[in-house]
């Protein structure tokens, strides 16, 4: 709730841990306030310690299971590049061709260096509430201190709560929705090169990966998965650097098509095109999920996620620019969404060997296994805070067959979405124009300027400000840009088509 009594935001009262009013500051200092503040304050101690009690009872069991402190700023690193680097980096070369070279390569350098601003700063105002006494773990639980503790342009308690909720819940189950129909549709690709005519379809195979993630995503905890995301951080280097062979190979071909890098005729088109562009490369940057993976590193966490942004930028430099250049360079205006689908056009011989393509596609597959384990972390730590019981062990049979049966449920909903929505990857991008851009461009500079305090007059008030408008912008352009691109393919979608729609 707003507080109307003045107090100090980031004063922590020591006989209660919690925020302390200007009166009750004042009688912490003050002699004079006799018997009935020391009865006063016996009165808070004991509240405190009963609701600190309970809290830590009923509210802190996907604290303790999914979100347990146990990480180094490398295994951040790990995670931060898993969320941020994935099969996205295909369609950069695609976005290069609603702007075209210049603009394409400063705007996707211009946003690599927001990007790391935003988050940089947004893991400071982490470590600001938790130098002062309140140490958030979750974006959710963030944004209710920051904005709602401050009323917002007026606006009273609770919303920026459930908006982040319902933002951080469309990214991550839209994420490993279209993580399971992509999974699927490499392996589709896999089975159609052995075998012509086969008996499988696309619903036989999101089945197969849903049974696969869902036995996977009985690891307890996000820190349970850092070496996975090692390895998801190996295998992006790897299938990045097998399709830019495959680009450069392709693009010295006499069976390439020819190079055109011109633009849209139509200015509203090329104004559409651009915008699109814009949003898809904002979004390659997205995450999302930056405070529940601060909440992993060990304490002191203070400092360490600079670190992990360096280990994840330094990757998505080279898994980014990469495949765009190489990519837009070899087919130009003709690229396709999905880079690798430029290398196997319908008709006439492939672009690349084929040994190289299906290794590509395997590596493409399993990273994707871990993108979704990593974006699920989130439901099932809230799935671990309603349910768990904190007290008994995490593999206590009290808390070991609610989490079974609930994360294989949630693993199935996912995959009959998939199936029933084989053109949900069209839907993503919608998804990540209205939800990446806010929670990772827009939140965090207000955030900041809030909660940090630093003066208006500043160059990083103003800075945050200008990113603030512009990025607001940015997305409801780009999510009319995505909504009109989806519109514009509506009629070639198909409720549980045997192929996924590219």
């Amino acid at each position: 709730m707003a507080d109307n009594s003045g107090g100090n935001p980031f004063l922590v009262s020591p006989s209660t841990g919690h925020r302390a009013t200007r009166s009750s500051s004042f009688s912490f200092s003050s002699s004079a306030s006799g018997a009935v503040a020391d009865e006063a304050a016996t009165r808070n101690r004991a509240s405190g310690a009963r609701d600190s009690k309970a809290a830590g009872a009923e509210a802190d069991a996907g604290a303790a299971f999914v979100l347990e402190s146990k990480g180094t700023w490398w295994h951040a690193g790990f995670h931060l590049t898993t969320a941020m680097v994935g099969p996205a980096v295909l369609s950069l070369p695609y976005a290069f061709r609603g702007i075209g070279w210049g603009l394409g390569l400063g705007v996707l350098t211009a946003l690599g260096a927001i990007s790391f601003y935003t988050y940089y700063i947004m893991s400071r105002v982490v470590d600001h509430c938790e130098a002062a006494g309140r140490r958030h773990i979750r974006f959710r639980d963030l944004a209710a201190d920051i904005f709602d503790e401050r009323r917002f342009f007026g606006v009273g308690t609770g919303w920026a709560f459930y908006l982040v909720v319902a933002v951080q819940t469309a990214i991550n189950t839209g994420t490993t929705i279209g993580s399971i129909l992509l999974a699927a549709n490499c392996v589709e690709i896999l089975y159609s090169s052995l075998t012509t005519d086969g008996p499988l379809k696309l619903y036989h195979f999101i089945l197969l990966i849903a049974v696969v993630l869902a036995i996977l995503s009985q690891m307890p905890s996000f820190h349970s998965l850092r070496y996975i995301n090692l390895g998801s951080l190996l295998l992006s280097l790897g299938y990045t650097m097998l399709l830019s062979a495959a680009c450069i190979r392709a693009g010295l071909s006499s069976d390439a098509p020819t190079k055109d890098y011109s633009l849209s005729a139509s200015k509203s088109k090329k104004t559409f095109d651009a915008f699109l562009s814009v949003a898809i490369l904002a979004a390659a940057y997205g995450n999302g999920i930056l405070p529940e993976i601060q909440a992993t590193l060990a304490p002191p966490a203070a400092g360490k996620m600079a670190k992990a942004l360096v280990i994840c930028y330094s990757v998505a430099s080279f898994t980014f620019y990469l495949p765009a250049i190489t990519g837009y360079w070899a087919f130009g205006k003709t690229v396709r969404s999905n880079a690798m689908q430029s290398l196997m056009p319908e008709t006439g011989p492939s672009l690349a060997p084929t040994w190289l393509l299906g290794l590509a596609v395997v590596l493409v597959l399993l990273q994707l296994l871990a993108i979704a384990l990593l974006y699920a972390q989130v439901a099932y730590e809230v799935m671990e805070k309603m349910l768990a019981d904190p007290t008994q062990g995490r593999f206590s049979w009290r808390n070991l067959v609610p989490r079974l049966a609930l994360r294989t449920i949630y693993v199935a909903f996912c995959a009959f979405v998939a199936a029933a929505l084989p053109f949900f990857g069209a839907i993503v991008g919608v998804i990540g124009s209205v939800g990446f851009i806010p929670l990772d461009f827009v939140i965090p500079v207000v955030m900041y300027n809030m909660a940090v305090s630093p003066p208006r007059r500043s160059l990083v008030y103003i800075t945050n400000l200008v990113i603030m408008v512009v990025f607001t912008g940015i997305g409801v352009i780009g999510a009319v840009a995505s909504v009109r691109k989806l519109v514009l393919n509506a009629g070639r979608f198909k409720l549980f088509s045997d192929h996924a729609f590219n």
